[in-house]
């Protein structure tokens, strides 16, 4: 499915909240930012709890997620996870109790943020300009080092966590004034919010020690260490001949000759490591372009580099240009790039080696439907029910689902297609069975709560849609939902009874939350 789509002219993240800087620059005097920071060597220093942090940044997310600029796509949310996992699992920084969440911004953009709780966002135009996998594990490895060093919790550590906690809008604000600044400039310009925003943007010295352990994480998880250099040194060029238009990122990262030097240096200490990017890398930089532009616009840019043979990888690129094609609505022309996907692949090795790194085994494929990888099958079978084509669509996942099981598009994919086909029993029978091995998947339970509305289940449908909101953080309306279950005349003496203590769980949650 192509998923995180938002329409062109839609009302700016940044506009929204930055109205929100100066309402609350103005309710606090100036000195309660103005506070001595710790020493950067001694992370004991810093006053906010790990669990303090943790709700600031669930606070914050709680906002970011609602925005139509939060890429709810899972495949892209996969891959960043699975590669920010990589990274922080090899990472002798991190605390074991440390949680990590890795999402992506649509906004072309080339920024990356690092939020309390271990939140890290990264825009799209950054994933896409990355030019190597090792490019982008570069900046989210330095993204992971301001975390684990507490360089943000630090920075407000001054500040009692009560007013941090409803000052959560305005670091919102902040943040969506890091994507776009320009945008927020005329807002802040005349308000204590702009000494807020120089408070919380990092320092020379916060970055040079983000740098430092940056890159033993980056060597420790097998990555070229050259691609931190490698990528910061193109958005310094592109800074330097481009002044009005420097990068976002650089804004709020400071990147000096002196720090450039310095990873230099560094690199040249290690030994030099030739990676092969993945095919994930690649086709989710594939799909972000396909989403980026308009619909038109996208189709056309894709059949230029396909034309002209501007790629390196034509696979690669018919699979984004397949997803420009479904956004624009030509279903019958995104099935014959299907076709002539799929004959490229074949032609490039008759019988193909499949290797699930999850599942640590080979599959041998030989047959006429070509096997060719999670990511394309799960468009492919988006494919053929555009184009009306069930029982292929069907086919594709259930043989796709043999292999990846644990592909979030492919399960999303299947119980929605099984649901918009009034088959809701089997939909629910197989979402059920994936909620069980994926407790924190929130799209499942949203499809779980439509197949229980399909089959006339109130109570059970209120349930679940209590778990959606549990998960996004949105405790009271959870609450809601459990007591318009329990008003529900259709549920058995076992489900009342599963409703009336998680009822009181959240209830309990929500009320240690505010005594916090």
């Amino acid at each position: 499915m192509v998923k995180g789509t938002w329409p062109v002219n839609r009302y700016p993240i940044v506009m929204r909240f930055c109205y929100l800087i100066i309402a609350l620059a103005l309710l606090f005097p100036p000195h309660i930012f103005a506070h001595e920071l710790p020493d950067l060597g001694d992370v004991s220093q810093a006053t906010i709890s790990p669990h303090e942090e943790r709700q600031i940044g669930l606070e914050i997310m709680r906002q970011i997620r609602a925005d139509p600029a939060y890429l709810d796509d899972s495949e892209v949310a996969s891959y960043l996870n699975n590669l920010g996992y990589r990274l922080t699992s090899n990472s002798s920084e991190a605390r074991p109790d440390q949680s990590f969440e890795f999402f992506a911004i649509q906004d072309a953009a080339i920024n990356a943020f690092a939020l309390p709780g271990g939140f890290m966002g990264f825009n799209s135009g950054l994933i896409i300009a990355a030019q190597s996998e090792s490019e982008l594990a570069g900046v989210m490895a330095h993204e992971i080092a301001h975390v684990t060093q507490k360089h943000l919790a630090r920075m407000i550590s001054g500040q009692k966590y009560g007013m941090l906690k409803s000052l959560a809008a305005l670091a919102v604000a902040i943040i969506a004034a890091r994507s776009n600044p320009q945008a927020g400039q005329a807002v802040l310009i005349g308000s204590q919010a702009s000494a807020i925003q120089s408070q919380l943007d990092f320092t020379r010295k916060h970055e040079k020690e983000a740098d430092r352990i940056g890159l033993k994480i980056l060597q420790d998880a097998g990555f070229d260490p050259q691609g931190m250099s490698t990528f910061f040194g193109r958005l310094q060029k592109a800074g330097r001949f481009h002044e009005n238009g420097a990068p976002s990122y650089l804004r709020t990262h400071p990147l000096s000759y002196e720090r450039m030097a310095d990873i230099q240096n560094r690199i040249q200490e290690l030994k030099y490591r030739q990676v092969a990017d993945s095919m994930d890398f690649k086709l989710v930089r594939a799909k972000l372009r396909a989403l980026q532009d308009r619909p038109k616009n996208a189709v056309e840019q894709f059949e230029v580099r396909l034309k002209d043979k501007r790629y390196t990888n034509e696979a690669v690129e018919r699979y984004g240009y397949i997803i420009a094609l479904l956004r624009d609505k030509k279903y019958r022309h995104a099935e014959q790039e299907l076709s002539r996907l799929y004959a490229n692949l074949q032609n490039e090795q008759s019988s193909f080696l499949l290797k699930d790194h999850k599942l640590g085994k080979t599959v041998q494929v030989q047959s006429k439907h070509v096997l060719a990888g999670a990511m394309i099958e799960t468009l492919a079978a988006d494919v053929k029910i555009k184009a009306g084509k069930l029982d292929e669509a069907f086919n594709i996942y259930r043989t796709a689902l043999k292999i990846y099981p644990q592909h979030r598009a492919l399960t999303h994919g299947y119980a929605t297609a099984l649901l918009q086909n009034q088959q809701a029993e089997t939909a629910l029978r197989f979402i059920n069975n994936k909620i069980q091995l994926t407790r924190d998947d929130i799209h499942l339970y949203e499809l779980q709560a439509q197949a229980y509305e399909a089959l006339g289940e109130n109570m059970l449908q209120h349930h679940a849609q209590a778990e959606v909101y549990y998960r996004q953080g949105h405790y009271n309306a959870a609450i809601e939902q459990l007591e318009i279950a329990l008003r529900s005349d259709n549920g058995n003496f076992y489900q009342v009874s599963s409703v009336e203590a998680r009822l009181k769980q959240l209830q309990a949650m929500a009320e240690a939350e505010k005594d916090d």
